[in-house]
């Protein structure tokens, strides 16, 4: 048996070695196991952080990488006419959006589009400005009335169009064009002002009123933005829609125009230039607001070019302006009512006092005509109302002077500006001394005998002077308006007979009444013409011729001066007031032929047309459109 041999001296040595090496090995995977534990912790900490405190941050902008949110502009509100026939619609708008923050390159892409659907000046003008004023995630209109050409070329280049989609939207419809278009207005894209005003505004389809009614009441029919929610690929193309929330629609506006009698008004009045306007004279309703010529609405939507806008306001007959509203005439003999009032009222003229009326009336070296040479003989004042005699009411303005004068018409509505919901509206002049030296002039008694005879400086529109006649009627002080309901909320005016009694004799408005309805219907009177073929109906009025022009005093004494030989522009101006039934009024109606020379010839008959057709509707007696909603002048 071997025994053991004693280990060496080196074999001790190498186990002595290893020793050490252990503990250092051991030390530094404690520091990798310690580092290892410290990231893993802060991995987990921020996993956590993300999962559990901006989960929901991240989710939203996960979904916001596939989806995209956009404001859709609301349907404008409808105007309707009082038994809601549409007036102004809305019609379906095909177009391209360009939605800003799915394209890394605007400019580019606009560019890239206007290769392919033309862009103009106009165009390139208010992309320019929507991208300065709008913020990003509200679309920018590229272009509107898209084709169906156009939108197969624009979804043929879609990949090349970051951000561009087709849309559908509205745009305004009016279906009576022209005939309604000075009541009714129009809509235009909106400008910087409009936009800075209402951020809803810039959205893409947005209209604001420009004129009528649809500028009046432009906040009541914008109605509310809504929202469409789209999936979109990783180059911002639509690949669906996900969701939407329809827009409010604005407001519905019922007016208390009946269309179908406006078209009745305009077949009457053919091609000449005038204004009508018909009321109810209990409640001042308007029923039919016409000025003619008149322009098509629908041209200012997509935009007027230059030469249609060169034309119109080349136009002598200006038929962008509402002159129911903006117009100014003298009135004329259709003043004389105001006058004979306005001598009762003072006291120092009463019915019976007579004046004499040679023919002329002879001031201070200035002889002032009568339309008779032969003149009218000593007269009451419903007499000179008939006969609508010059002098007789020369005499009278001459002796209560002006003051009282301007007060009455004043009273009656001429010379203000009456609260009726359309812009740009007018007020007549009614002419005093102090009037005349604002104006850096002295006033002298010719003035004033003017004024008796509704010439000189008075001047008129021809809703003020169917507001006059309707007060005339009703003995009640009626505020002419156009709105009938917003919804189905009731204008306060739309009550009859809620208008406060005017205060003034009653015995005095009889007189003034009596002479009107002979100026129809006497023998003498001067509106023959005007007389209604209607059984057991009668009409009362009142006839006026407008100079334009200074007639001398040899030429109205040489007995050939006619004015119907004078060019068109310089012939008087031809004018008629009326309210029927005479005996329980409830229409009235001005109106306004220019340059028609003779108010008995030409606008007593218009207005015996309009006013026969009116009481054959009947609009304010009936809740549903009478009869055909177009009738042919006869």
């Amino acid at each position: 048996m071997k025994s053991k041999r004693p280990q060496s001296s080196r074999s001790r040595s190498k186990r002595e070695e290893v020793t050490p090496s252990r503990g250092v090995f051991t030390r530094r995977a404690l520091l990798v196991l310690a580092t290892q534990a410290g990231v893993l912790g802060v991995l987990g900490k921020k996993l956590y952080d993300l999962q559990v405190h901006e989960g929901d941050h991240l989710r939203d902008l996960a979904a916001r990488n596939r989806t995209s949110k956009r404001l859709l502009a609301p349907a404008r509100g409808q105007i309707v006419d009082r038994f809601g026939i549409q007036l102004a619609g809305n019609k379906v708008n095909w177009r391209a959006l360009l939605m800003p923050e799915e394209t890394t390159d605007i400019h580019a892409t606009i560019a890239r589009f206007g290769q392919i659907i033309a862009l103009d000046d106009r165009d390139q003008a208010r992309i320019e400005r929507d991208l300065r004023h709008i913020r990003k995630y509200v679309p920018v209109a590229l272009k509107d009335f898209l084709s169906w050409d156009d939108m197969a070329r624009i979804e043929l280049n879609a990949p090349s169009l970051p951000g561009v989609l087709i849309d559908v939207g509205t745009t305004r419809l009016y279906p009576y064009g022209p005939q309604l278009a000075h009541i009714v207005g129009y809509v235009a894209p909106p400008n910087e002002r409009d936009v800075a005003s209402s951020p809803m505004m810039a959205l893409p389809g947005m209209r604001a009123g420009r004129a009528g009614i649809e500028q009046t009441q432009d906040d009541l029919l914008r109605g509310a933005p809504g929202s469409v929610e789209m999936e979109v690929n990783s180059k911002g193309r639509v690949m669906g829609e996900m969701d939407r929330v329809d827009g409010q629609q604005g407001d519905e506006v019922v007016l208390t125009i009946d269309a179908g009698l406006q078209q009745m008004v305009l077949n009457r009045i053919g091609d000449q230039a005038a204004s009508v306007v018909v009321m109810d004279c209990r409640n001042g309703e308007v029923l039919a607001m016409v000025s003619t010529p008149s322009f098509d609405p629908s041209l200012f939507d997509s935009g007027v070019s230059h030469a249609q806008w060169i034309e119109w306001t080349n136009n002598v007959r200006t038929p962008l302006i509402n002159k129911t509203v903006a117009g100014v005439y003298p009135p004329g003999s259709t003043f004389k009512p105001a006058v004979a009032l306005a001598a009762l009222q003072s006291g120092l003229v009463s019915p019976q006092d007579r004046f004499t009326c040679p023919g002329y009336y002879d001031m201070g070296g200035v002889r002032f005509h009568c339309w008779s040479r032969w003149g009218h003989g000593s007269i009451t004042m419903q007499q000179a109302l008939m006969y609508s005699c010059d002098v007789y009411f020369y005499l009278a303005a001459r002796k209560i002077g002006m003051e009282p004068i301007k007060a009455m018409a004043n009273g009656f509505g001429l010379g203000t500006k009456l609260d009726i919901e359309l812009p740009h509206t007018r007020a007549g002049v009614i002419p005093t001394p102090e009037w005349r030296q604002k104006h850096g002039f002295h006033w002298n008694g010719g003035d004033t005998v003017n004024a008796g005879i509704g010439q000189g400086f008075v001047q008129v529109t021809p809703l003020e002077l169917a507001t006059y006649v309707s007060r005339i009627a009703s003995g009640r002080n009626v505020t002419p308006h156009l709105v009938r309901k917003i919804n189905e909320r009731d204008s306060e005016h739309t009550p009859l007979d809620a208008a406060p009694v005017l205060d003034i004799p009653d015995a005095h408005l009889s007189v003034i009444r009596q002479g009107m309805f002979d100026v129809v219907n006497a023998p003498r009177g001067t509106a023959p013409k005007a007389k209604l073929n209607i059984p057991d109906v009668a009409m009362a009025g009142k006839t006026g011729s407008a100079q334009v022009r200074r007639v001398s005093r040899a030429l109205r004494e040489s007995g050939h001066f006619n004015s119907m030989n004078l060019p068109w522009e310089e012939r008087p101006h031809a004018l008629f007031i009326c309210f029927a039934p005479y005996d329980a009024p409830r229409y009235a109606i001005a109106v306004v032929i220019e340059h028609g020379n003779g108010g008995a010839d030409a606008a007593a008959p218009l207005a015996r047309d309009i006013m026969t057709d009116t009481l054959q509707r009947d609009p304010v007696n009936h809740d549903h459109a009478p009869g055909q909603a177009v009738a042919d002048a006869e």
